[in-house]
């Protein structure tokens, strides 16, 4: 398993990406410590329900995301850049790994990072402005992106049941963004998210984020066994908080918090992000992959729930049905891919 970063997350590979068969002989194998924490040794398939990039943040860190008031979603990914940092480094010193990688590998280790650290800040922006349970939803869709771009990059079997969850995830989403030219304004206005333009753009920037996680799992895919999983991260944090800073500069939003609630709201952020990384390395370290992935569509259900109690927002019937096409393309995904791999 090759935890990512992403909202301080683990970077867990998506269901139908193997680890890839054409590393270079010679190159660093992946440390025991990976292989206890879940990676699929040869035949076995990667199987996962999460996200890279903050989908194994558990619910709680997403909460405490949203409760953030006065500050902006980019410098909160810089906290989490500086707090995963402090982690990482004594990490690849204490392996020798080296700060850059190997030399064939070093513009992939830049896209990773890159696109890791922009699908986080997508997806902090997403629970700011938008609702905890539509953008906990969309970002169970991005299996459906990673299979499409393992089918376009990699050259991975796109199948007609792929088709099919593509289907019902974009059904899915389309029930929770509910586009006025469809349901008409009347179905926005009563969508008890206040602005509609805000919910929109809340809901596009998920959608974003679950397109730049599939492209950094796919990365990972290409990368394989060659590249010690602590280097991925620290390429992640290091370009990622490299980004917000240009992008707090830019758009002149730097400003520490002033309130010590959302001081401790952004420790607690990195912690909850790490706790969450740990313990789905040791579910998936004691458990098959696939209910580690069925069971990961709870976080949904907590969504739901704490959107309800912390926030008073109810979901209405079309996040419902939304929540439900999505969780049924994801959740099949993962018990196809289940199946395959145990015949």
């Amino acid at each position: 398993m090759r935890p990512l970063d992403g909202a301080g997350a683990a970077e867990v590979p998506e269901p139908g990406l193997r680890p890839a068969d054409d590393a270079p002989r010679g190159a660093a194998e992946e440390p025991a410590a990976a292989e206890a924490a879940g990676t699929p040794g040869p035949g076995r398939r990667w199987l996962c329900g999460s996200s890279p990039c903050g989908w194994c943040a558990p619910p709680v860190g997403s909460l405490f995301v949203k409760k953030v008031q006065d500050v902006h979603a980019v410098e909160i990914s810089a906290f989490r850049c500086v707090f995963q940092m402090l982690v990482v480094i004594p990490c690849l010193i204490y392996r020798k790994t080296g700060f850059i990688g190997p030399k064939g590998q070093r513009i992939f280790l830049f896209l990773r990072g890159v696109l890791g650290s922009t699908a986080m800040i997508l997806l902090y922006y997403a629970f700011q402005a938008t609702s905890l349970a539509d953008a906990t939803v969309i970002t169970f869709s991005t299996p459906v992106f990673t299979s499409i771009f393992a089918w376009i990059f990699l050259k991975e079997k796109y199948s007609p049941w792929d088709a099919l969850f593509t289907v019902f995830t974009i059904t899915g989403v389309i029930l929770i963004v509910r586009p006025p030219f469809l349901f008409g304004a009347g179905a926005s206005a009563a969508s008890g998210d206040g602005d509609y333009s805000v919910h929109l753009k809340g809901t596009v920037a998920a959608v974003a984020h679950a397109v730049f996680a599939a492209l950094t799992l796919v990365i990972l895919r290409r990368m394989g066994k060659s590249v010690d999983y602590f280097l991925s991260i620290w390429y992640y944090v290091i370009l990622g908080l490299l980004e917000c800073v240009v992008v707090l500069f830019i758009l002149g939003e730097w400003s520490l918090p002033y309130c010590g609630l959302d001081r401790l709201f952004l420790i607690l952020i990195g912690l909850f992000g790490l706790g969450g990384q740990v313990f789905l390395a040791k579910a998936i370290q004691i458990e098959k992959a696939g209910p580690v992935a069925i069971m990961k569509t709870m976080d949904v259900v907590f969504a739901f729930i704490l959107q309800i109690i912390f926030f008073n927002d109810v979901p209405t019937w079309w996040t419902v049905g939304g929540a439900l096409c999505v969780i049924a393309s994801s959740s099949g995904a993962a018990i196809r891919k289940w199946c395959h791999g145990a015949q």
